[in-house]
């Protein structure tokens, strides 16, 4: 069963706990984690999507976000499109507290989120090969990773959220590693780490003190790219889970 999302969801819904370090009840998994934020089962949503736990502690600079999912991590990619216009993007997301800046884009308001997404229709990691065949513009549908900027639009349909536009005639601040799209995103080259029920990604900060206090959640969810090609250029359709800390909150919205 699929949901809406809203700005508010993924504001209010997140765990306001410091980022702590590494801790663990047991294993390695998000499961394991002390403090990770834990999730139901839930039986209408493909398994691979599932959200047990979701977790992000650091060690230094280096902060470890994952998930332990219900199914296998990655096992489920969209079907192709065959065409840009349309075409389906599936993601595991972490919506963080951090500030947009604090990766190299321009100052806002929006929610800055780390996804790794897969979409056969298109590439937008130039910088990088992931599927190591020599050609940097065929492996979409191979996981990868992007951070982005989520903002409301309305234009994705009544509290919905898409990729932040970049308007025409403007040059906004991105990242080094900004892929050229009209959009808020960066493709950093932080591969993800699937293994069974698990996704991981490891992100290093120039500068530790900016997580000291990270607050997350833990989303999988659809994305999908407007068939005008033109803004909203991605816009958040479905969610399929969603793992958040504190249910006392206005707004939350859990998997069940």
């Amino acid at each position: 069963m699929y949901k809406s999302i809203s700005q508010a969801v993924l504001i209010a819904g997140m765990s306001t706990i410091a980022l702590p370090t590494v801790a663990s009840a047991g294993g390695n998994h998000a499961l394991h984690q002390t403090g990770a934020i834990l999730s139901p089962e839930n039986q209408e949503i493909d398994p691979n999507f599932d959200i047990l736990a979701a977790h992000v502690h650091r060690k230094g600079r280096v902060v470890t976000f994952h998930m332990t999912l219900k199914g296998t991590a990655g096992a489920s990619v969209p079907e192709a499109n065959g065409a840009l216009a349309g075409a389906p993007v599936q993601s595991y997301v972490w919506p963080t507290s951090l500030k947009p800046e604090t990766v190299g884009f321009e100052g806002g308001s929006g929610i800055l989120a780390l996804v790794a997404t897969s979409h056969p229709d298109f590439d937008d990691t130039p910088l990088f090969d992931e599927d190591g065949d020599g050609d940097l513009l065929n492996d979409g549908a191979n996981w990868h990773s992007h951070w982005v900027v989520l903002t409301p639009n309305e234009a994705c349909g009544a509290g919905a959220l898409s990729v932040q536009d970049i308007p025409a005639d403007t040059n906004p601040k991105m990242p080094a590693t900004w892929p050229g799209l009209p959009i808020y995103i960066d493709s950093p080259g932080f591969s993800p780490v699937l293994e069974a029920e698990e996704i991981t990604l490891n992100v290093a900060f120039a500068d530790e003190s900016t997580v000291e206090t990270l607050s997350y959640d833990g989303v999988t969810s659809a994305l999908r790219v407007n068939q005008n090609v033109h803004a909203p250029l991605l816009c958040v359709v479905d969610v399929f889970d969603v793992a958040s800390g504190d249910l006392s909150l206005p707004g939350k919205m859990t998997g069940n």
